[in-house]
């Protein structure tokens, strides 16, 4: 495990950056977005201390990069320290990573964690890894979130993946449930921030390129073939080329969900329905050989 490395001069995050007005119109659509996303979920605070969860993608390099950029304009003051989790991958370049952010100036942790042979072992023959892995990895991650004393801990899930979460669910899990902006973990000791909510994963595949982030891939769960979560990831991506506006309307959906028109009894009350009805009658009397007639045909039926 490393400890922090900061710059001498402190904190000084200036990344040589790309000079093209597409890159520009780029950062100024994502610092939108996140910002926007900051906002309407109340993600960072005065004074938080931000986790940003980065494995070497390009997810987690791009949030990573816009936080950043957010910390030296934001009205609020707040730290960003970035922390890698390494699983002891075979193969994995371990030198990446810590050669990017020190040369960026970012203060970071390595947390070294054989999570890799847990998975290995754990995994039944012929399923993936995804379930075990990031079960571990996630409770490796927030276990150290407390150690730090870190108010947040940023993820870089992307729209498209809570639309992929929100489809895997319902076609494979039986439930509506997708992964949300904002989430308090079950030990209800980590709040959970994902500001990379409102951006779309080909605005981040550009941004990355533009950017020239030294990707690592993941040899773990990616060299495993027929992944439901890449099925869908493909589904999804074939949808966005013939209906443009489909991604963007699915994820309005779960932005504006309405109980009293699904079926989960625990979410709403049917059964207060009947005693909420409110009658604006003038002859009661008149109304009841109505329901008496409705129910003699019934009966009759």
């Amino acid at each position: 495990m490393y400890s922090p490395i900061e710059s001498q001069q402190g904190f000084n995050f200036k990344p040589e950056l790309p000079t093209s007005s597409s890159y520009y119109r780029l950062l100024k659509k994502l610092r939108r977005q996140v910002g926007h996303a900051i906002r309407d979920y109340k993600m960072i605070e005065e004074g938080d201390k931000v986790m940003v969860c980065i494995s070497g993608g390009k997810d987690s390099y791009t949030l990573l990069d816009i936080l950043l950029n957010f910390k030296r304009v934001a009205p609020v003051n707040f730290d960003v320290i970035a922390v890698n989790l390494d699983q002891k991958q075979p193969g994995f370049p371990e030198d990446v990573l810590p050669a990017y952010l020190e040369a960026n100036n970012i203060p970071y942790y390595i947390l070294e964690k054989d999570t890799y042979s847990i998975t290995k072992r754990l995994t039944p023959e012929g399923k993936t890894y995804c379930a075990v892995c990031s079960r571990l990895r996630r409770g490796s991650l927030y276990g150290f979130a407390q150690e730090i004393g870190a108010t947040k801990v940023a993820l870089g899930h992307h729209r498209d993946d809570i639309i992929a979460t929100f489809f895997l669910n319902l076609f494979h899990g039986g439930s509506l449930k997708a992964m949300p902006p904002k989430l308090l973990s079950s030990d209800k000791k980590n709040i959970l921030i994902r500001p990379l909510a409102y951006v779309e994963e080909k605005d981040i595949i550009k941004y990355a390129e533009m950017r020239k982030f030294p990707i690592i891939p993941c040899n773990l769960c990616g060299s495993q073939e027929n992944l439901q979560r890449a099925m869908l990831n493909n589904m999804l991506r074939e949808w966005d080329k013939e209906y443009p506006k489909r991604l963007h309307s699915i994820f309005g959906a779960l932005q504006n969900v309405s109980p009293s028109q699904l079926a989960d009894r625990d979410l709403f009350d049917f059964e207060k329905l009947d005693e909420e009805r409110e009658f604006d009658l003038k002859d009661p009397e008149e109304m009841k050989k109505r329901l008496d007639v409705v129910n003699l045909g019934f009966a009759a039926e």
